[in-house]
């Protein structure tokens, strides 16, 4: 009864809010994870240069995400590419670190076997490297993942929508049908983009490598 009169208020505006995250968060992580996986085999090509930068890296993500992204709104306004812009960069790292472990830890037997068999440095990466470490990159992109879904709250407080909308309105009006509203749909979207790349993760790695890392 509850959620019938709460949807009948404000369902439109729920599902609106609803896709708003979601295209929120589908376009940062797909920006985030092309960067990370570009960032994490250049790192792992230099070791010594990885292990200053990802620690610098990591430090970043420790800045508040509410004075990141008021910071891009003083210089690019209340615009979706503001959000964008401050939710992939957050989204970077999870995906970059599991990158870089993913490569650097694959046992060197393995690349050098392909380059026994004649094959370049593209297709070492692309046909062993990549295969190899793709659990550890997968993971990577569920932990990114979920943590953008709760980031993506914050785009609501420049008035760039999303489920955010609910949760300040609740918490400012002290209105918990509110923040519930917004709240319980975030916590949905978290787990149903969790379980969609853990699905992800049973189609692309091979049964005989997800065994092998159990």
């Amino acid at each position: 009864m509850i959620v019938t009169h709460f949807l009948s208020l404000h369902g439109d505006r729920l599902v609106a809010a609803f896709i708003t995250h979601l295209v929120y968060v589908a376009i940062s992580v797909s920006i985030a994870f092309v960067v990370a996986l570009l960032l994490g085999i250049l790192f792992s090509r230099a070791p010594r240069f990885a292990g200053f930068m990802i620690p610098i890296m990591s430090i970043f993500q420790t800045i508040p995400g509410i004075v990141f992204i008021g910071i891009l709104f003083l210089y690019l306004g209340m615009r979706p590419i503001t959000a964008v812009i401050a939710l992939s960069i957050y989204a970077v790292f999870p995906i970059l670190k599991n990158t870089y472990v993913g490569l650097v830890e694959i046992p060197a037997q393995y690349v050098e076997a392909a380059k026994g068999c004649g094959m370049s440095p593209i297709q070492i990466l692309a046909r062993v490297e990549i295969p190899l470490a793709l659990p550890s990159i997968i993971s990577g992109l569920r932990i990114s993942t979920v943590y953008t879904v709760s980031w993506a709250v914050l785009t609501a407080m420049i008035g760039l929508g999303g489920l955010g909308e609910f949760i300040y309105a609740g918490v400012s009006s002290n209105n918990n049908a509110l923040i519930l509203g917004g709240a319980i749909p975030a916590a949905l979207m978290a787990i149903m983009l969790s379980q969609a790349i853990d699905l992800m993760r049973k189609i692309l790695i091979p049964k005989q490598i997800r065994r092998d890392i159990k």
